[in-house]
């Protein structure tokens, strides 16, 4: 017997239901993997509340990702054993005990990367991605990350600040959270409640504006950051936290070159699945030399996932929060 969340209805928190299923049986091509420990990604939130295509047709589990132990291979599979720790993407959600997964998509774990860092693993993709396959940036550039103090924006900045990033902004919430992305090796920080992140940015860059701007708000946060995005620079749209759509006009882009570029871990995933393996092998070894740490910043058990997830809608919670089977 195995155990997960259910997303019945759409809704509040309230909606995510503790309840046993049947154990999954791994298809060929797949494994089946007995969870210790899987996170909240802001698009669990988004899928709960109904409206975004991480979460499929009701009812369904949520989570993106999980990391655990092959207990069963399914006919097929090559290069992967049972009682081998991995992390993956699984068929369905990752709010389970058991989840099954493509092979494809299974990762093994080097010993020294923690379960509860690769637990992390859309979020260390995607910062991965958006920084080095979407934006492609170059050492000496400057870069602004918004969120940055949350899941992905926390890796986003260590990862930047490795890659040679010459001046990194980070627009935060809070003073609380402003000394944290500082810990992290951002330059400046910006507090979106008290300053125009858009109007600082041009005045510490006297006008020329940003390099790299990575955005997953959206709206009118993604309108703003074009006003400060420098000649030839790239704004990374990869979520829409903010729920509202951004309007661009093409003159903004084409007379200096700018460029605005979205990014899905969850697309390059469905379309592109064996691109995620370089991003993936590339962040087991940033851990494993301590060039990124993964910040947890809360940890429940998986039968509590409703106040994970209001701690998280609360924008009040640093890095990840975990949610284990077991506590």
């Amino acid at each position: 017997m195995s155990h997960a969340i259910v997303v019945a209805a759409h809704g509040a928190s309230e909606q995510l239901r503790w309840q046993p299923r049947p154990l999954p049986v791994p298809a060929p091509g797949q494994v089946r993997v007995k969870v210790t420990c899987t996170g909240v990604n802001f698009a669990d939130i988004q899928a709960r509340r109904g409206g975004y295509d991480a979460g499929g047709e009701l009812p369904f589990v949520p989570g993106l990702d999980a990391v655990g132990v092959i207990d069963r291979v399914g006919e097929g599979v090559i290069g992967l054993r049972t009682g081998q720790r991995v992390a993956c993407f699984p068929v369905g959600g990752s709010y389970a005990t058991h989840v099954t997964a493509p092979a494809h998509l299974t990762y093994p774990l080097p010993e020294s990367v923690p379960d509860e860092s690769a637990a992390a693993l859309t979020m260390l993709v995607t910062a991965q991605n958006t920084l080095h396959q979407a934006a492609r940036l170059e050492p000496g550039e400057t870069v602004l990350i918004h969120a940055a103090a949350g899941g992905v924006g926390h890796l986003a900045v260590q990862l930047a600040r490795q890659a040679g990033a010459a001046r990194i902004m980070a627009v935060v919430g809070s003073a609380e959270r402003a000394d944290f992305v500082r810990s992290l090796g951002a330059d400046e920080v910006i507090e979106r409640q008290q300053q125009d992140f858009a109007a600082t940015v041009k005045a510490l860059t006297k006008g020329v504006g940003v390099d790299v701007i990575l955005d997953s708000v959206g709206g009118e946060v993604s309108e703003r950051g074009l006003t400060c995005l420098a000649p030839l620079g790239r704004l990374v749209i990869f979520g829409h936290a903010s729920g509202q759509p951004a309007h661009f006009t093409t003159p903004t882009l084409h007379r200096q070159g700018r460029a605005v570029i979205g990014y899905s871990t969850g697309n390059l995933r469905k379309v592109r699945p064996e691109r995620l393996r370089p991003s993936v092998v590339a962040v087991w070894a940033a851990l494993q030399t301590n060039q990124i740490k993964v910040h947890i910043g809360a940890e429940f058990a998986l039968a509590d996932a409703a106040p994970a997830h209001l701690l998280v809608e609360s924008g009040q919670v640093n890095g990840k929060v975990l949610l284990r089977p077991v506590l």
